[in-house]
């Protein structure tokens, strides 16, 4: 198993967790974005810089994705490409993307940008907390125990 970030958008703080489980679980991680980025020191830890464009790290996760592995990623068509592909995908707010819930949640996505394409304010999802920061540990360490279990 291993566990890709979506880099370019995840904030520094949940990386911080990812960075912390790698190294206590020994689990492979690899952050994945289109610009350099700083991150500790380590054999389980490592970047994958990919060129500028839209959806270019998005590509290149879902072609070096295995099944069983976790990605960590706030973009929903990536969640989407990953559970098609038999991976995990996590939101950094904690919320598990599942085959049961990601068509619905693909749909609101696409509504949402519909209306932004029409004009429509729509806002933008409510800024991250202390409380965002600890489901997303608590769900990533249960996801991590169950993957690890079997």
């Amino acid at each position: 198993m291993k566990i890709w970030i979506d880099g370019d958008a995840c904030p520094r703080v949940i990386k911080e967790v990812l960075y912390r489980a790698a190294e206590k679980r020994q689990i492979e991680l690899i952050l994945v974005a289109n610009r350099s980025m700083a991150m500790p020191r380590s054999a389980y830890i490592s970047s994958l810089k990919v060129g500028a464009g839209p959806d270019v790290a998005d590509a290149e996760i879902v072609r070096l994705l295995e099944a069983g592995d976790l990605v960590v990623t706030a973009d929903i068509p990536l969640a989407a490409l990953v559970i098609e592909k038999g991976g995990a995908a996590i939101d950094p707010r904690g919320e598990i993307y599942t085959p049961e819930n990601i068509g619905a949640r693909l749909s609101m996505r696409n509504f949402m940008e519909e209306l932004r394409n029409n004009g429509v304010e729509t806002g933008g999802p409510a800024g991250f907390n202390a409380a965002d920061r600890q489901a997303f540990a608590n769900q990533l360490d249960r996801s991590l125990t169950s993957a690890l279990k079997n």
